[in-house]
């Protein structure tokens, strides 16, 4: 079913128009619909620009620009468009701050279909030489399986997320606080070049936006929104990564978490969120893959330490061998006082133990092979 025309030009205006994150816009939009959302909104208000702002806008000029760029502008309704940004309605803070945008601009050939099985991986812009080892390892892996990696194309950790996962043959996209068409930051002009032509760029606010905080805190909610999880690699405690993580948090979603050195200032903000309980521990993109996956799916097998000769022994065996000495050779009655066992049941175990070459019989009586 097919979106009506007006509805889809009434949310370009409403995106135009409207600061991403406006919780009030969402709502009226979700109750009465976006056409009239926009008339009720085109009514002056004292001290608001908005009405001023939506009657400038032309969204059919805007459209028509947008798709001149390679631009295509998905609403819902559409068959790309991403369900769980519809989630985004029940999520609104106390402060009316969130909700689900009006559309999506998007840039680049890969259908947003492809994210249904995708993984957020976000961090700090100051990122270690710990978090972009540790970024890569967990990318590479999901790269690997064939999961669709999210991060927000910034410096730092979410750069490392999208390359690691290039290089492994994944695909990746990157959500913008600003326009589709516009690169920030600027060191990552070949990536964001790459994606936009490659796979796809992300971003609720029109062509030609510039990025402001408050769009950056907007666009975390559709990072987390967007994706099955979000995994945490580094974060102070005023970390931008842990907005993006909180929106996780509000809608339900895995939040993991890579722990850090506890003197490592970009791993606090991770660390206090482990012990607040509020994420997973992840170490490796298995334990991601485990955690999103269906009931069975990827499996985790337990870490064990090294497996060890003695670690097959009986417990009679291992009991009786604590008893045999190093170096001066003691009598089998002996052995059987110190290991509190008949001496019939000692003697069947140092025959057994002898077999495996734990031990061996002297002159003097039994004691230990060396190294053993």
């Amino acid at each position: 079913m097919s979106v009506p025309e007006a509805e889809r030009l009434a949310r370009v205006t409403l995106s135009c128009g409207v600061e991403p994150g406006d919780g009030t816009t969402s709502q009226l939009v979700r109750q009465i619909g976006p056409v009239k959302a926009v008339q009720s909104s085109l009514v002056p208000k004292p001290d608001s620009g908005l009405a001023a702002r939506l009657e400038a806008v032309d969204p059919v000029r805007q459209l028509e620009q947008a798709e001149r760029c390679g631009i295509r502008f998905v609403v819902p309704g559409d068959p790309e468009w991403p369900a769980g940004l519809d989630l985004l309605d029940d999520a609104i803070t106390l402060e009316g701050f969130g909700g689900t945008p009006p559309g999506l601009w998007v840039k680049g050939p890969m259908p947003l279909t492809a994210l249904a099985s995708s993984v957020a991986v976000v961090g700090s812009r100051a990122a270690s030489v710990y978090g972009i080892e540790m970024t890569r390892t967990l990318c590479e892996h999901l790269a690997s399986s064939g999961v669709p990696v999210v991060s927000g194309g910034a410096l730092g950790i979410d750069f490392v997320a999208h390359d690691a996962t290039l290089v492994a043959g994944g695909a990746t996209v990157a959500v913008l606080a600003c326009g589709v068409d516009r690169v920030y930051p600027a060191q990552n002009r070949r990536l964001l070049h790459h994606l936009a032509t490659e796979l796809a760029v992300v971003s609720e606010q029109p062509p030609g936006s510039a990025p402001t905080r408050p769009r950056f805190l907007a666009r975390n909610r559709l990072i987390a929104a967007l994706t099955r999880g979000t995994v945490l690699v580094e974060a102070a405690l005023r970390s931008g990564a842990l907005n993006t993580a909180g929106w996780a948090e509000l809608l339900s979603r895995h939040v993991m978490c890579v722990p850090g050195p506890v003197t490592s200032y970009t791993s606090q903000g991770v660390n206090n969120w482990l012990r607040q309980g509020r994420a997973t521990v992840v170490t490796h993109g298995s334990e991601v893959l485990e955690l999103l996956g269906q009931a069975g799916q990827h499996l985790v097998v337990e870490p064990r330490g090294e497996e060890r000769a003695r670690d097959a022994l009986s417990r009679v065996e291992r009991q009786v061998l604590e008893w045999v000495p190093v170096s001066t050779p003691a009598q089998v009655d002996s052995i059987a006082h110190l290991s509190s066992l008949h001496v019939r049941e000692t003697v069947g175990a140092l025959r057994r133990l002898e077999a495996k070459r734990f031990v061996r019989l002297e002159e003097g009586g039994w004691r230990l092979v060396p190294d053993t």
